[in-house]
């Protein structure tokens, strides 16, 4: 035997490899060592950047606000679902893209499977979308009337679609330009969806309430 490999070597890669897609989806520069030893200046520098990152995009976020501000003015009660609808976006694509993550790392699905899986991924979100629109729209009708109820059940079914797609589909592009599929992290999934999610909001309450 040219050599021998102990489960001891083995149980450690596995658990670099499973430290590193954690780190990923946090998202965290790896450490290269133990949080425990690791020096502030460390800590400080792996974390940095990606919050920076996220933090520009959600500038876009202010940016769709500020662009509906006579829809705001006009119904203020609309401000109240907000963080309730962007989240649900976020929340379901956080959701579906830990479930391909998964899935892709464990050999179940390729490249190939991309438009089976997004054709599923339409149903399914479609059906979370309008449970979660049921609620919502007891809410929006108990806080707004008919109208804030329609705008925010046909908001969140839009919401949730989108997300969850968003999310499902990030692995199968990361995975496709070479990268790991695990950098399609829940922070920035969450913050795309945040975007897509005040600009189809807000653009429903606008066509409804004829703004």
């Amino acid at each position: 035997m040219a050599g021998v490999v102990h489960v001891d070597d083995i149980l450690d890669v596995v658990q670099k490899e499973t430290t590193e897609d954690f780190h990923k989806m946090a998202p965290v520069v790896s450490l290269g060592t133990s949080l425990k030893k690791a020096s502030v200046g460390l800590l400080y520098r792996k974390r940095i950047a990606w919050l920076l990152v996220l933090v520009f995009m959600n500038v876009f976020s202010g940016a769709g606000i500020a662009a509906f501000e006579d829809t705001i003015a006009a119904s203020i009660v609309l401000v109240f679902f907000l963080p309730l609808l962007v989240d649900s976006g976020g929340n379901a694509g956080s959701q579906a893209a830990t479930l391909m993550i998964r899935s892709m790392a464990l050999g179940d699905v390729k490249i190939k499977d991309w438009l089976k899986m997004f054709t599923k991924e339409i149903s399914v979100s479609f059906f979370l979308g309008l449970t979660m629109a049921a609620g919502v729209a007891l809410l929006g009708a108990y806080r707004g009337g008919t109208e804030i109820a329609i705008i925010v059940a046909v908001t969140m079914v839009l919401v949730v679609m989108l997300g969850s797609l968003i999310g499902m589909s990030l692995p199968f592009i990361l995975n496709k330009l070479k990268m790991d599929p695990a950098a399609a992290s829940a922070p920035l999934i969450t913050s795309i969806a945040d975007i897509c999610g005040v600009l189809i909001y807000f653009s429903v309450a606008t066509w409804i309430l004829g703004l």
